[in-house]
């Protein structure tokens, strides 16, 4: 063979001249960020990201999950492929949200403005946690496009609410995403070990691994110290700064008793849309759909919460049943793919959201890593959905139930949900986490 031919056969490529030219070169799926991740970041800082509570079964079961569910691909011709649907009433680029996530500078100087404006340029909204790093109103100011929500918890001092939601208001976050399974915080073990208390304890393996991760302890050390402004209805005044009672608030937590009357207060002060995010529980869902609520997050905190809960995938299809359209479903947990996002949607959620996903492609790049994150969620949930002989994503929701079987189910039924799991029996007995 002739060198002529050769080049005839293949392409030489010159050095990648971009931070995103050299992902689209070495990072083909989550697992690929994932593990460039763990490269960049100091061990326990990784270990924060990926730890879930006490022996992580429900971290491992909400993966695993998605394996119980098979494609059925319909013949036909696939025109027009969309992605675009709406959530809450707005539009989305992708049935795709991006969950809050607390501590965001730990994993990158930039932090959640990085994320907004990723999420701007993909189109997809973006939830801000209450226990974020960076101001909102600097967050808004960021990524003044992108659909903004903010992650509450609720709260029983009727004062302090409304000075917290007229704050996020004035800011232009649109909805509330409100936590329903934080009444604790969860035994996260891997955190106790790497010195993660309250306040945190610095370990000698803490000061090595800095050390071994100059990139990332020059990123942490050269920024304001990681602190948490949004706790507070007031917009802070300089630079940030953390205090022990700070960081008490954030590892320890604090229980509020609150309960369905809160909600109940919190619907009636709040003029835009209101998530409950954290509902499991289908009597639950049933509850948030008739005080009003207008969507719930089916999620297990991503299995950093109560261990050995069932996963988001396992109860959505019951949920589906119970509340009959009257609010939207959002589900999280162990969504690593876009086939993920399309099993989903054909189960009957509306959409999906990630927290795992982009604090991997943050970690390994930035805002350059998120967007690309985003870019191959996208490129998947196309790809699978063209395989799969659907053309939109109503397509999908409409007929999803038929293109889709659980690994229990009947071979002879095209049913989308074995018989009343086992898993399932005692869960109209489970009080929302």
């Amino acid at each position: 063979m002739k060198f002529s031919d050769i080049t005839a056969l293949a392409s030489v490529q010159g050095p990648a001249r971009t931070e995103s030219e050299r992902l689209s070169r070495r990072c083909y799926s989550v697992e690929d960020m994932r593990k460039l991740a763990a490269k960049r970041l100091p061990g326990s800082i990784f270990d924060y990201i990926e730890g879930g509570g006490e022996d992580e079964v429900s971290l491992r079961r909400n993966r695993s999950s998605f394996d119980d569910w098979s494609f059925l691909p319909k013949w036909g011709s696939v025109e027009n492929l969309d992605l675009s649907s709406t959530l809450l009433g707005g539009p989305v680029s992708m049935p795709l949200t991006l969950a809050p996530t607390g501590g965001t500078r730990l994993f990158h100087p930039a932090g959640e403005k990085a994320v907004a404006r990723a999420a701007q340029q993909a189109g997809v909204p973006y939830g801000l946690a209450h226990l974020s790093t960076t101001p909102m109103e600097q967050v808004s100011a960021a990524a003044p496009a992108v659909r903004r929500w903010f992650n509450i918890e609720p709260i029983g001092d009727k004062v302090e609410l409304q000075a917290v939601l007229d704050r996020a208001a004035a800011a232009g976050y649109e909805a509330l995403l409100v936590n329903v399974d934080c009444r604790a915080i969860g035994h996260r073990e891997r955190d106790y070990r790497n010195g993660f208390t309250a306040p945190p304890s610095i370990k000698l393996k803490t000061v090595v691994e800095g050390a071994l991760h100059p990139r990332w302890a020059l990123g942490f050390l050269g920024n304001d110290a990681i602190a948490f402004p949004n706790l507070d209805a007031e917009i802070p005044d300089g630079p940030l700064s953390s205090t022990p009672d700070m960081w008490r608030t954030l590892l320890a937590g604090s229980y509020e008793p609150t309960d369905w009357d809160d909600l109940r207060d919190l619907r009636a002060r709040w003029n835009g849309p209101i998530i409950l995010k954290g509902v499991v529980n289908p009597n639950d869902a049933v509850l948030a759909a008739e005080i009003g609520i207008d969507a719930i997050q089916v999620s297990n905190h991503g299995g950093r919460q109560l261990d050995h809960m069932a996963s988001p995938l396992d109860v959505l299809p019951d949920i589906v049943d119970r509340v009959e359209g009257r609010l939207e479903i959002i589900v999280d947990g162990g969504i690593r793919r876009g086939s993920d996002v399309v099993k989903a949607i054909a189960l009957g959620a509306d959409g999906c959201s990630i927290g795992r996903p982009y604090l991997y492609g943050l970690a390994a790049a930035g805002q350059t890593g998120v967007a690309h994150v985003l870019q191959m969620f996208q490129a998947e949930m196309t790809r699978t959905m063209m395989l799969l002989g659907v053309s939109t994503i109503q397509e999908l929701r409409l007929e999803g139930r038929d293109l889709i079987r659980h690994r229990n189910a009947s071979s002879t039924s095209t049913s989308a949900a074995p018989d009343a799991p086992t898993a399932l029996k005692g869960l109209a007995e489970m009080s929302a986490p």
